[in-house]
């Protein structure tokens, strides 16, 4: 198996858990919990910025000495409705008991300005199409670079119906050359529906140095250290990703694979 593609170490409790140090690099971490009615989890932020996103359920947040209430509405997550989001800065202690079965992930990059935690979503994210036939999909955005209360995470959901591909053109961000193209990690939580169904996901540079092309299953989670990076959902299964991105600067910037930049 592809030392990129990381599948859920159990059904319960924390399953993934992808650090810089376990990824080999420097900016994105990235933790899911699927948690039971009832459970709890709590941590800091430490020198980290966090973006909770309810990916499916609900659960109630405590952070940064506030009491949020209760996050998320979407019991499935392929009802795509605008998820419930929680920001929390660096230096903050946080703590999420679980109202309903639920699958919250955890967003980590780099934080340093101590920005004010805030509620993210569902009002003001709105479901949009990205590119057209089969290259459709749609995409609900979290927070891309037009917010202004990170420091370091671009954060965005992206549905691609069966049959289409996504993240594509092929394209890469992986050099530090703003405005030409931006340095970012990238990590892809996939879910399919149905879920004993799949996906694909290559990753690869174009001196194809990198070059490994996974069947991503419900639950997996593939990171993207550098190289281009598009995926295919089949006939007959619909995926879903959560993108996390993160670098030296807080742009997205990419560019095209030769073979596919005619079709930018």
């Amino acid at each position: 198996m592809s030392d990129l593609l990381k599948r859920p170490f159990g059904t319960h409790g924390k399953v993934h858990q992808i650090t810089p140090m376990s990824a080999g690099w420097r900016y994105v971490g990235f933790d899911l919990f699927k948690l039971r009615t009832g459970e709890k989890i709590s941590d800091a932020t430490g020198k980290t910025e966090v973006i909770f996103v309810m990916v499916e359920g609900k659960a109630r947040f405590t952070a940064a000495d506030q009491e949020w209430g209760e996050l998320g509405h979407r019991m499935n997550v392929f009802e795509k409705t605008p998820p419930h989001c929680l920001y929390v800065p660096n230096g903050e202690d946080w703590e999420a008991e679980a109202t309903t079965d639920c699958t919250i992930a955890v967003c980590r990059a780099p934080g340093h300005s101590g920005h004010k935690a805030r509620r993210i979503g569902p009002d003001g994210i709105t479901l949009t199409q990205r590119g057209e036939e089969s290259n459709s999909r749609f995409i609900n955005n979290i927070a891309m670079e037009n917010e202004d209360y990170c420091d370091s995470l671009l954060v965005t959901e992206v549905f691609t119906p069966a049959g289409n591909w996504s993240s594509y053109p092929s394209h890469r961000h992986d050099e530090d050359d703003f405005p030409n193209i931006t340095y970012l990690e990238e990590t892809y939580y996939h879910r399919i529906n149905p879920a004993n169904g799949f996906g694909i996901q290559r990753v690869y540079t174009d001196d194809l140095q990198l070059n490994e092309t996974m069947a991503v299953h419900d639950g997996d989670v593939v990171c993207v250290p550098r190289g281009h990076h598009p995926c295919g959902a089949p006939h007959g299964f619909e995926m879903y990703y959560l993108n996390v991105m993160a670098g030296p600067l807080r742009k997205w910037r990419f560019i095209a694979a030769p073979e596919v930049e005619h079709l930018m």
